[in-house]
């Protein structure tokens, strides 16, 4: 891990998720509770500190929609406890699920891609 990836990465994660709150708040036909803002909020900080802290070697590609898979399937199963108006327990979790997989993809491709910050892998043995 370098700082520069880690910070890039957490940053990315903390301005997502506040564009996905002001999101998911704009397209909602009711307020949203603040636990479902909150969760929304979290999943996508933590997505971006898992990717800024792996060293796992893959492909940038496929290590953010990794991580975005792993790390959002806790938030979506707790996203079916809370009432979304218009969504049931199921399409809110793979609603939940997949929008993480997205985030996942789009830090990623921020930092590695923009930004280049590359992982620092360490050596085997």
């Amino acid at each position: 891990m370098t700082a520069k990836r880690f910070y890039i990465a957490v940053l990315t994660g903390i301005i997502l998720g506040i564009i996905a709150c002001l999101i998911a708040g704009a397209v909602s036909p009711e307020p949203l509770a603040k636990k479902v803002l909150a969760n929304i909020f979290v999943s996508r900080v933590l997505i971006g500190f898992v990717i800024g802290i792996s060293a796992w070697k893959m492909n940038w590609l496929l290590h953010g929609i990794l991580m975005g898979l792993i790390v959002g399937l806790p938030f979506s199963l707790s996203a079916m406890a809370q009432q979304v108006p218009g969504m049931g327990k199921w399409g809110i979790f793979f609603l939940t699920w997949a929008l993480g997989i997205v985030y996942g993809f789009i830090i990623e491709l921020v930092t590695s891609v923009f930004f280049k910050a590359k992982k620092v892998v360490p050596p085997e043995g």
